[in-house]
């Protein structure tokens, strides 16, 4: 063994060197080298004493030589165990006189033994040996004749010694092994935030132990060595001498360095033993008490700033770690170390003092425990509330110093070094005058962080409080929650009692100094505490620390800095400049700060957005200034200087921030955008004054103002009503002012105010209303003031009450561009504005007049259909009105003109009312109603409208007009009448007889005569013609059909045309895509829908089928599956068209069997299929429409027995449609299906399922995509429907209806096998799904499998025996994917797998089902339960998935819900003779149990039980 040797050659070498002078020793070490020989490890040589004698009369003779040779090899011994305890006392006695020995190594050589002793199993335990193991450390510590390197091991040896002692301690005592942290200092280098932020982790062990554990009187014998440990060490650090460890004297400031490292580290001992805590609070307190004393004067020791830190130091850990339990000495240290930053003491130890204040107020905790314990106590002082002051005292000490500027220069250096992760330091060999400045600044630097460490510690205290609930977010809804929790409590407390000497401090601090980094600094605890404050809402210190940011923010330059801005070399001499537009912008963060403030706190803010308003009014002004600056420092180095390209940067940075913060009202809620509101009002109004002469900066801060007030409108249209009245009562207010400037201004920001309210989708929700109301409605709309009232209102008021013609010419602007945008949305101000346009004829301004009768004209040419009937009389007036106006003859002639435009109108109104009539008399009920909702989007209701009253009004008008005294207006009116004799024949037609009516229709209708020159004119410009002419020709064949099919003017052949057009016109377009051609395609489908629409009395089915074959032309011309690669995934317009046109073809009463054409048709763009109407499509042209229609007809028969197969399934890609139009064509196919009659669509039924399938399996290659979900709803509704249908109709083909039906039901199992078993089954993609999307695709698979189990299988009724077991297999297959998959992966089964089994057995109760259903069933069972007990067996101990237990449940809770029939019962496979007996007691409701008796018993003998 090494050991073995090493102790050999150690005793070889001991012999030769005692050769001579020591033969006594030679012998014995000889001897000893034999007696080693015989041994064989380390125990033996312990319990051989004459080994470990050797070495001990080797030291004995006290030669250098031999007693480092004999302390070595005694290390080796004791290090390997080879030494009795026994020896112990020996040992001592050796390294004690070793002690007194004066030579170094030696010395050494004795500490580290020592060390090793202390380390080992021979440790001291009882009380004399500690001592004396301790004495002989100290010894050499103090000892005159040590050296500084035996110092210096002599106390790292006897640090190392009291910390074993005090781990004995923890170990004997049972106490928590955890040590707490040291409160070194925080980290200079880093910021203020970060250190609190740091400290908030670090301090969260002593917030967990701040509960006082319960005290133990009684110590342990290593309890009590310890306490006397501790008690001499007090009594050394106190200046006296140690009884137990028999020393006099120790340096004081090594004592006390080592009860501070005992009191931040073993804080248990401390808090748990009361003996220990009692020598805390009588011996330890009283020394610190005593030492803190500045009364006396300290001599010697006591008086060095090494000592004062030390002591310092401790008491800041007997604050930290000791205060809940030492509330009385906490209370005097904190007031102590109060007192002595005000006393005039030497800078370092302000500095130490000041460092140790700066630590509590950086560690949140700390500070919260202090806080709680005493200024929430009202026995006890404020302590936090007198810190803080004064440590704002310190820092209140610049404004009185005669080197300030010096002092806040150095302390912006100090910060600036902090912001770089530096630490700062001062050069070696600066001046005294230096030196004193430095330290001036060290102290504020330190206050004034201890400032921002109050103000952070609120922050995050506040925010805690805020995650535990106690407060409520600024950013919800509600109006907030008063301060409830013990957390916001204390967190109000702190603001209340800190908010205005910290206010003080850091303005003062903010507006002097000229570092960034220091402004920085304090602009983020502007925030923190404006935000907290928002968040408690302290409403007083909110303001306060709003009004000083602002302050600071935009600086106004005094006169000294307005004449250097004018006197700047930068400045051209020629160019002069206003003083009072001179505007220096400060830091940019400082803006960016208070910017933060108002995103974060804008629905708390309430009044304090004046202070915001006034600073953003001021940031507006500086930004267009063409003499503002930026600076980054402060307002005494104000520049002129626009030529930096970073200030353009910061311009628009500002600008940008600025505006954003009124387009973020839409989050704000309505209460809090109302104060933006009234603080925008209010900012705008203090620079309004009856004096029409106004500064630059008066008229910036109302543009600014109107233009936020317009911002905010146009953000908040989702909810104008509540806020309309302000923004409406200013412009008002502005609108009447003598300024010229700003009345422009309310006008153009009230035009665009209204307009966009009008032109809003709120707008048309609120105010439209049928144009048909009753008198009584609308005077109460008008005394209610409709919302729609109360918008335009202002413009009537501006008018009537406004006598500046600017105004009122603003005015009517603002109404005329209302009527050109958004005309018809109004409704309820109508009588309102035909009252305003009437007044307007009074005016002798000829400009007011031509202004007025631009928007009657507006209203006669575009807004006659869309004015409420009631209006129409009124409308006819004020037009009459314009014409015997005075002032303008050009608008008294257009007047009249307007009026034949009306008369217009009202003839065709009267020829209406006929030919209506015809068409009601002749048509059925559901045409009826289908015409009259198709014809009321065309043209306005007239059941209300009284014609002949609104003709004799027109007549009236012209016949005043024509005895107007001006030759003019009276022969116009004359000529005009006399060129408008048809219609008013037509007109008055209708009160004559029938004779009279049939001329005044042969005459209306003579250009009929025409039509087909009229068709060949269109398909000449289609043919011939240029793209536009093209697209003219089919708009003219639109308007015609359009304006002439209502009336009833139109014959079949003449719908034949129409559509022969129709046709020519797809047949002869494009084959390319272009933008001139899908509008051709687009306008013939918007032709297609409103000639079937308005015309359906005149279609048969030879002409509906003609219709589908024009639409498959249509359709067919977009295939083109290079659309989807250019759209980028969306639809092209003319499949959107498509898509809006199918579902106004459904067939009316008189077509419906055109119902299962039409389906067909449809489905064949889901299957793939060619189109039965495809082959005949080349035929059309030239050849009779009869002919045509029988050969489609005839091939959507033969259809109707194709039995699908043949087709790819991913046809519907590649057809060309794409997949997001047959995405948006599948639920128009089901709802079509659905409302079809049912006898008429059992042929389409088996397609539509087929079609269906096939989209719901492109699951299979694109799960994201929602054409397959689609899909699956749309089956679920259909099979839901069809299942429920009794028999086919008496008039329908039995032998038909049957293949249909077994079809359907093939189609249906195909489905169910294939989506929820097949290859369609879920998909694991490569993209990780979200949450929601799993959980859909779930909630949507469980509505298949209801639906399949509850519906299908539950209510059929005519289902093939052979459908119902494929379908029973199928529930069956997705039952068994739990025990189909190893054990690990059963977790991952999609849900739907988990239920099947609860379907199942709900299928063993239905008749039709039972007999096929209930063998599957008890086999699937026993399988699970089979299953069940394998995986027991497998896993053992360990716990079974959740899924396979509740599948278990699942399958046990069925079985004993489940009661069968005598049929169901014969069916299970039990033995004949049970079956007979159940018969004879008939108990065969149970019979399914006794199928599996078996395995009941074997789940019954199992270990492990389900519940």
């Amino acid at each position: 063994m090494a050991f073995m040797a090493a102790l050999e050659a150690d005793l070889r070498a001991l012999s030769a060197e005692a050769r001579r002078r020591h033969p006594a020793v030679k012998d014995a070490a000889e001897r000893a080298i034999l007696k080693l020989r015989s041994l064989s490890g380390p125990s033996e040589i312990a319990q051989n004493e004459d080994i470990l004698r050797m070495f001990l009369m080797a030291c004995s003779v006290k030669s250098v030589k031999l007693s480092v040779i004999g302390l070595s090899c005694l290390q080796k011994l004791i290090s390997h165990g080879a030494v009795a305890s026994s020896a112990l006392k020996e040992i001592l006695a050796t390294l004690k006189e070793h002690a007194e020995m004066t030579d170094e190594i030696v010395q050494l050589k004795t500490l580290q033994t020592m060390l090793i002793l202390f380390q080992s199993h021979l440790h001291p335990e009882s009380e004399e040996s500690m001592s004396q193991a301790l004495g002989i450390c100290l010894h050499l510590l103090e000892s005159s004749r040590s050296s500084d390197s035996v110092r210096n091991t002599a106390a790292a040896t006897f640090r190392q010694a009291v910390a074993l002692v005090f781990d004995n301690v923890i170990h004997a005592e049972s106490l928590p092994s955890g040590k707490a942290s040291s409160s070194r200092p925080s980290s200079r280098i880093s910021s203020v935030a970060d250190n609190v932020s740091r400290s908030f982790g670090h301090t969260l062990s002593v917030a967990s132990n701040s509960e006082e554990p319960l005290i133990r009187e009684n110590l342990s014998d290593v309890g009590k060595l310890g306490l006397r440990l501790l008690e001499d060490l007090t009594a050394l650090a106190a200046g006296g001498s140690a009884m137990w460890l028999r020393v006099h004297s120790l340096h004081r400031t090594f004592a006390l360095d080592i009860l501070e490292f005992v009191l931040s580290t073993y804080v248990a001992i401390f808090r748990t033993l009361l003996s220990y805590q009692q020598v805390l609070r009588h011996q330890i307190c009283s020394l610190l008490m005593t030492s803190l004393r500045t009364n006396v004067e300290l001599e010697g020791e006591a008086g060095e700033p090494s000592f004062r830190r030390l002591v310092l130091r401790l008491v800041s850990h007997v604050i930290r770690l000791y205060s809940s339990s030492l509330v009385t000495e906490s209370e005097v240290f904190l007031n102590m170390l109060v007192k002595v930053t005000r006393l005039d003491l030497p800078l370092w130890h302000q500095i130490l003092v000041l460092e140790i204040l700066r630590g509590f107020c950086v560690e949140a905790r700390t500070l919260q425990l202090l806080f709680q314990t005493f200024d929430m106590n009202p026995a006890n002082t404020n302590v936090v509330e007198n810190m803080v002051k004064a440590l704002a005292l310190v820092v209140a000490t610049i404004q009185a110093s005669d080197s300030s500027e010096e002092t806040l220069a150095a302390v912006a250096g100090m910060f600036s070094s902090k912001a770089k992760g530096i630490e700062w330091s001062m050069d070696n060999d600066a001046s005294n005058s230096a030196v004193l400045v430095a330290s001036e600044a060290h102290t504020i630097t330190l206050a004034l962080e201890g400032l921002l460490g109050v103000v952070f510690t609120i922050a995050t205290l506040t925010d805690e409080a805020l995650d535990a609930g106690e407060l409520e977010s600024p950013k919800c809804e509600s109006n907030g929650m008063a301060c409830s929790g013990q957390l916001a409590l204390l967190c109000m407390a702190m603001v209340n009692s800190t908010w205005l000497t910290i206010l003080d401090s850091l303005s003062l601090i903010l507006t002097r100094s000229q570092g960034e980094a220091i402004i920085l600094e304090i602009l983020k605890g502007y925030q923190a505490f404006t935000q907290a404050c928002g968040v408690l809402l302290a409403i007083e210190p909110l303001n306060s620390f709003l009004a000083s940011l602002c302050k600071f923010t935009i600086n106004n330059p005094n006169e000294a800095e307005k004449k250097s801005i004018l006197l700047s070399p930068g400045s051209k001499k020629t160019e002069t400049i206003d003083p009072r537009d001179s505007i220096v912008l400060t830091p940019k963060n400082a803006l960016r700060t208070l910017f933060n403030v108002a995103h974060r706190l804008h629905n708390v803010l309430g009044p304090s957005w004046v202070l915001v308003l006034e600073t953003l009014s001021a940031l507006d002004r500086a930004i267009h200034s063409p003499h503002a600056s930026t600076q980054e420092v402060s307002a005494s180095v104000s520049r002129l200087s626009r030529d930096t390209s970073g200030q353009y940067s910061d311009f628009h940075i500002l600008s940008s921030l600025n505006s954003q913060l009124f387009e973020s009202s839409a989050l704000m809620n309505i209460a809090a955008v109302k104060s933006l509101l009234s603080a925008l009002h209010q900012l705008s109004s203090q620079h309004i004054s009856g004096n029409s002469q106004l500064s630059g900066q008066q008229i910036g801060c109302i543009s600014f103002s109107v233009e936020r007030m317009t911002s905010i409108l146009v953000n908040n249209l989702h909810r104008v009503e509540p806020i309309w009245d302000q923004i409406a009562a200013h412009h008002l207010e502005l609108a009447n002012c003598s300024n010229p400037q700003l009345r422009h201004m309310a006008l153009d920001s009230l035009d665009q105010s209204i307009c966009s309210v009008v032109g809003s989708e709120k707008f048309q929700g609120i105010s439209a209303a049928p144009h048909q109301f009753q008198e009584d409605q609308l005077i109460k709309e008008r005394e209610t003031v409709s919302f729609e009232y109360a918008v335009l209102s202002p413009l009537v008021i501006l008018y009537s009450s406004n006598k500046n013609i600017d105004v009122q010419m603003g005015a009517l602007k603002i109404l005329l561009h209302v009527l050109e945008r958004h005309g018809e949305k109004l409704s309820y101000s109508w009588p309102s504005i035909l009252h305003m346009l009437r007044a307007v004829t009074d005016a002798s301004e000829k400009d007011l007049i031509s202004l007025g009768f631009q928007s009657i004209r507006v209203i006669m040419n575009e807004g006659l259909s869309t004015i409420p009937v009631q209006c129409l009389e009124e409308c006819i007036l004020v037009t009459g009105a314009y014409g015997t106006q005075k002032t303008d003859i050009n608008i008294s002639l257009t007047a009249v003109g307007l009026l034949w435009t009306a008369t217009d109108f009202v003839v065709k109104g009267l020829i209406s009312k006929p030919v209506e009539h015809a068409n009601h008399t002749n048509e059925d009920t559901q045409s009826a109603s289908t015409m009259k909702e198709a014809n009321i989007k065309q043209i306005p209701s007239r059941q209300t409208v009284d014609y002949s009253k609104l003709f004799f009004s027109v007549f009236s008008v012209l016949q005043k007009l024509g005895s107007d005294d001006r030759p003019e207006a009276s022969t116009s009116s004359s000529d005009e009448w006399h060129g408008k004799e048809l219609g008013t024949r037509a007109g008055k037609a209708s009160k004559y007889s029938t004779k009279q009516w049939d001329e005044t229709i042969v005459l209306v209708l003579g250009g009929i005569a025409r039509w087909v020159l009229f068709l060949d004119f269109v398909k000449n410009g289609v043919l011939n013609g240029s793209k536009e002419v093209a697209l003219a020709a089919i708009n003219c064949l639109q308007t015609f059909v359009g304006s002439n099919c209502p009336k009833g003017n139109l014959e079949s052949s003449h719908v034949q045309s129409v559509l022969d057009i129709y046709e020519f016109v797809l047949q002869t377009s494009p084959n390319f895509k272009n933008d001139s051609t899908d509008k051709v395609k687009q306008e013939v489908l918007r032709g297609l829908g409103d000639l079937y629409v308005q015309a359906q009395s005149l279609f048969n089915d030879d002409m509906y089928l003609r219709l589908m074959a024009v639409l498959h032309l249509m359709i067919k011309s977009t295939m083109n599956p290079t659309d989807y690669d250019s759209e980028l995934g969306s639809i092209p317009t003319v499949q959107r068209g498509i898509l809006e046109i199918i579902p106004m073809l459904r067939p009316t009463n008189t077509l419906s069997s055109m119902w299962t054409p039409l389906l067909l048709e449809l489905l064949c763009y889901l299957n793939g299929h060619e189109d039965p109407l495809e082959k005949n499509s080349k035929q059309l042209q030239g050849q009779s429409s009869d002919a045509i229609a029988n050969g489609a007809k005839r091939a959507v028969v033969e259809r109707s027995h194709l039995n699908g197969s043949g087709t790819r399934p991913d046809c519907l890609l590649d057809c060309g449609w794409g997949i997001l139009f047959v995405e948006k064509l599948v639920p128009i196919i089901v709802n079509l299906f659905l409302e079809a009659p049912r006898n008429e669509r059992f042929n389409a039924a088996p397609e539509l399922i087929q079609g269906l399938g096939r989209c719901m399996n492109t699951r299979r290659d694109n799960p994201k995509c929602t054409l397959w979900r689609i899909s699956a709803e749309g089956f679920n509704r259909v099979v839901t429907d069809e299942v429920k249908q009794e028999s086919a109709n008496s008039k329908s083909d039995v032998n038909s209806y049957g293949l249909s039906r077994a079809r359907f039901w093939k189609e249906v199992a195909d489905v169910y096998e294939t989506f929820l078993v097949g290859s369609c089954g879920r998909v694991l993609s490569s993209d990780v799904p979200s949450a929601d999307s799993v959980t859909a695709d779930e909630t949507l698979e469980m509505s298949v499998l209801t639906v399949f189990g509850y519906g299908v299988l539950k209510l059929q009724k005519d289902a093939p025996v052979e459908v119902l077991q494929r379908l029973v297999n199928c529930l069956d297959r997705c039952a068994s994917r739990t025990g189909s998959l190893p054990l690990q992966t059963v977790g991952l089964l999609p849900l739907h797998c988990s239920s099947c089994t609860a379907k199942a057995s709900s299928q063993a109760t239905v008749s039709q089902t039972s007999n096929v259903s209930v063998s599957i069933l008890m086999m699937r069972c026993e399988v699970i339960l089979g299953q069940f007990l394998a995986d027991e067996n497998d896993l053992g101990e360990h716990p079974l998935p959740s899924v396979r237990i509740e599948e278990t449940i699942c399958v046990l809770q069925e079985l004993a819900r489940l009661i069968i029939d005598i049929d169901t019962a014969n069916a299970l496979n039990i033995p004949p003779y049970l079956k007979k007996a159940l018969g004879e007691n008939k108990s065969y409701q149970r019979a399914h149990l006794l199928s599996l008796l078996p395995t009941f018993s074997e789940l019954v003998v199992s270990s492990f039980y389900l519940f």
